[in-house]
């Protein structure tokens, strides 16, 4: 299961950081490391701070954008400390680790950071079903990246060992792939602009709701395909009706 989850680095731009996301990583028993858009090069102080967890570094897949990053997926958990105009679904680092762990034995997950300064933008939260956040001090609550990476590395590997030593029952849902999601949205966006239920002024609004309303409701693949259907009913209709 372990090797089912990758952590994502979206727009490093130290290296330092990636050496230790890299150590953090491996003293954890995770090994998958995806680096999107990174704004820095593996340096000599990247495999210093990596301490020995070079060949996560240099396995690292490296890509243009997150989407690529996390097509796969079926579970994307990003992290951030700022809290967003539009809340997305919350949970806590411990929570998305026993997520994670009982999911990871049916698809890919992925743990996203954002970059050093700013973090996630909306745009990548949204890309996620979870917002997770480290509850630390109020009153100071900057985390480095390298250390939310520990933490997060941590309590997917505290979810892992107790799964094996209680052998708790995992959840038998079969979730959509990423990429299985996005092409539903692209459906759902077409036929509300279609049926003028939106108008291309107000649709990004509209649909980072809707996105916002499935990712809360977590579907299923059984219920993704059933809407796939209704919108291709409607897709249906609507072209008789042109002809």
């Amino acid at each position: 299961m372990l090797k089912n989850i990758r952590v994502v680095l979206v727009g490093t731009t130290h290296s330092g950081n990636i050496g230790s996301a890299a150590r953090a990583m491996k003293v954890m028993g995770l090994q998958n490391m995806v680096l999107v858009a990174t704004e820095c090069s593996m340096n000599s102080q990247a495999i210093a701070l990596a301490a020995g967890a070079n060949n996560i570094m240099n396995h690292a897949r490296i890509v243009a954008t997150l989407a690529e990053a996390v097509a796969d997926c079926g579970l994307i958990i990003g992290t951030s400390a700022r809290s967003r105009t539009l809340e997305w679904p919350v949970i806590n680092a411990h929570e998305s680790g026993i997520r994670a762990i009982k999911e990871a034995s049916q698809h890919p997950v992925a743990f996203v950071f954002g970059r050093e300064c700013t973090g996630l933008t909306n745009g990548e939260l949204q890309a996620c079903h979870y917002h997770a956040i480290i509850p630390a001090s109020p009153e100071y609550n900057s985390l480095n990246l390298a250390m939310a990476v520990q933490i997060m590395c941590y309590e997917i590997r505290m979810a892992w060992l107790n799964t094996r030593i209680y052998k708790g029952e995992m959840e038998e849902q079969e979730y959509p792939l990423s990429e299985e999601l996005e092409h539903f949205y692209i459906h759902l966006e077409s036929i509300l602009t279609q049926t003028n239920f939106i108008n291309k002024q107000y649709s990004r609004t509209i649909m980072t709701k809707l996105r916002r309303i499935f990712n809360r409701t977590r579907l299923e693949r059984q219920e993704l395909n059933i809407l796939r259907g209704v919108l291709s009913s409607v897709d249906n209709i609507l072209k008789i009706k042109l002809k």
